[in-house]
C-alpha cells in the first residue's frame, strides 16, 4: 500500500520513531512475516536516508522503522558521487519518496581524516584519498569560520552536502520546486541517539 506523506508528515514520522528510539521506547514496526510478504511484490518508502556507513550509524534503527519504510543510502561521510545520485533520484521518480534525509553524526572517521589531512597537508593513500577530497570544502568552510572542533565540521558537511543534492541534481531540485520532496540535514548525537536538525531545502 502507498504511502503519500507530505515532506512534513514524513519528518514527523522520522522524528517521533527517533523520540522512541532514544527513549527506550522502540516499537520495532513493520518487522514481521505478514509485512515481509506485503513488500514482495512492490514497495513505498515515505523517505530516503543518505547516511555515513558507521556502524552506530543504523538508519531503521535509530529511527525505529521496518522493512519498507526507508530507502537507504550510505557512504563514509556521507560523500556524494554519481551512484548515490542516481540512487537518491531512482527514489524521488520512480518510488515517490516525499523527503531525502541527509545524516550526519558526531566524532565522524571521515571529516576527523579530512580534518587531519587539511591541517597537515598530508593527503591518505587509496580511495580514502576520494573521500577525504569530497569533504575538504566543509572543513575549509568551517576553518574560515573559526569553527575547529570537528563536531562543527560535521554540520557544515551535512548543510554543504545537502544544497549540493539540490545544486546537482535536476530531478530533486525540480520535485522541490513542486512542493512534493524537501530535503533536510540532521546530526547524530552518537552518545544521546538524537538525530538534530540542521537545515532543510523546500517546504516543511
Amino acid at each position: 500500500m502507498a504511502t503519500y506523506l507530505t515532506p512534513a508528515l514524513a519528518w514527523r514520522r522520522l522524528r517521533e520513531g527517533n523520540e522512541r528510539f532514544v527513549t527506550g521506547q522502540s516499537s520495532h514496526p513493520n518487522q514481521d512475516a505478514s509485512r515481509r510478504s506485503s513488500l514482495v511484490e512492490n514497495q513505498h518508502p515515505f523517505a530516503v536516508i543518505f547516511g555515513c556507513s558507521d556502524s552506530r550509524l543504523a538508519a531503521e534503527i535509530i529511527f525505529d522503522l521496518g522493512l519498507g519504510d526507508a530507502f537507504v543510502v550510505r557512504t563514509a561521510g556521507q560523500v556524494i558521487d554519481d551512484a548515490v545520485l542516481g540512487s537518491l533520484e531512482y527514489s524521488v521518480s520512480e518510488l515517490a519518496v516525499p523527503l531525502i534525509v541527509v545524516l550526519g553524526h558526531d566524532s565522524c572517521g571521515a571529516v576527523s581524516a579530512t580534518k587531519a589531512a587539511v591541517e597537515t597537508g598530508k593527503m591518505p593513500i587509496g580511495f580514502i584519498r576520494d573521500l577525504v577530497e569530497r569533504i575538504t570544502p566543509s572543513v575549509l568552510t568551517s576553518l574560515r569560520n573559526d569553527q575547529h572542533e570537528v563536531n562543527d565540521m560535521v554540520v557544515e558537511h551535512v548543510k554543504q552536502t545537502s544544497q549540493r543534492l539540490v545544486d546537482s541534481s535536476r530531478v530533486i531540485s525540480t520535485a522541490i520546486e513542486t512542493g512534493r520532496v524537501a530535503v533536510i540535514g540532521l546530526s547524530y548525537s552518537l552518545a544521546e541517539g538524537r538525530a538534530q536538525f540542521i537545515s532543510g531545502v523546500g517546504d516543511l
